[in-house]
Formats: C-alpha cells, sequence, structure tokens
C-alpha cells in the first residue's frame, strides 16, 4: 500500500504540471469520478430490482413512501 500524501503535496505537485498537463489530470479525474458514480448507481438500481424480485420492496406514491419513512399519519 502507498503511504498517504497531504492534500497540499497533491496541490503542489499538480501546480508543477504544465497546463496540458493539468487539463488532461483533470479530465481524467472527472471521468473517473461520472464512472464511480454510474457504478453506484447502478448497484443502487439491482438491489432495488433484488427488493422488487424478493418482495420486500415498498410501493406507493411519494406522499405515501415518506409517510411510511417518517411514520406519519394519512
Amino acid at each position: 500500500m502507498s503511504q498517504a500524501v497531504s492534500f497540499q503535496t497533491v496541490i503542489e505537485f499538480v501546480e508543477a504540471l504544465s497546463e496540458e498537463e493539468q487539463d488532461v489530470l483533470f479530465d481524467l479525474i472527472q471521468r473517473r469520478r461520472i464512472s464511480k458514480q454510474r457504478q453506484e448507481i447502478a448497484q443502487n438500481a439491482e438491489k432495488t430490482m433484488e427488493a422488487v424480485r424478493n418482495g420486500t420492496a415498498k410501493r406507493g406514491t411519494a406522499a405515501e413512501i415518506m409517510a411510511d419513512i417518517f411514520g406519519d399519519e394519512e
């Protein structure tokens, strides 16, 4: 496992890069974050579909679900 690097050190390394290298780095970071978000969405969707298949998913309008979550009675 690599040793942790301080945030300030990372900033200094990035500032030492050329503008073109910084642009490439920022683009790469953005693409990886988007990919991670897509993976999380897919995992959440799979959990939801599994709950539907198992019959454990709650169904209803948004208001009904919120009332169930917060224990409100309608």
